[in-house]
């Protein structure tokens, strides 16, 4: 399948996700396993009404959207993937009213497991809100591949 070919289907693919379009997610890059969503500020989203910061699960779902991304647009192109395990590091909060972007990229890919890195950033691209380590499943159409 063609490089153009896997990009249309990964972007289909997450496009399609019903919580992704709840909290408003946008896809912003992908390609070669590579993915970039951002997620604009909602206040039904707030974990903290003092403070107004998005709470961590939409952070959360954020990156693992963005990880599911990266996988489906990879060169080797699975057919379908799931999230197996994901570690997410919360350095800071977000700042209120601020759009949160992340950047997920496979850096290894098995024969059925494509590791991922993720980064969160609000507007601050200096400090990042979070980072992702994942493992998602890769499902390919062909069920073989490189080892």
């Amino acid at each position: 399948m063609a490089p153009t070919d896997r990009t249309k289907i990964a972007r289909q693919f997450i496009e399609a996700i019903p919580f992704s379009k709840a909290l408003n997610m946008s896809l912003e890059e992908i390609g070669e396993g590579r993915a970039v969503i951002s997620m604009p500020y909602n206040e039904a989203l707030v974990g903290d009404p003092r403070s107004g910061v998005i709470h961590g699960g939409a952070v959360s779902a954020l990156m693992d959207t963005c990880g599911g991304a990266a996988v489906m647009s990879h060169p080797d192109g699975p057919i379908a993937t799931a999230t197996i395990d994901l570690r997410i590091d919360y350095m800071r909060a977000a700042a209120p009213g601020q759009t949160i972007r992340t950047e997920a990229g496979c850096y290894h890919v098995t024969r059925s497991v494509a590791f991922v890195r993720a980064t969160a950033w609000d507007e601050d691209t200096d400090r990042p809100v979070a980072a992702a380590t994942g493992a998602f499943t890769f499902q390919r159409a062909n069920g073989g591949g490189k080892p």
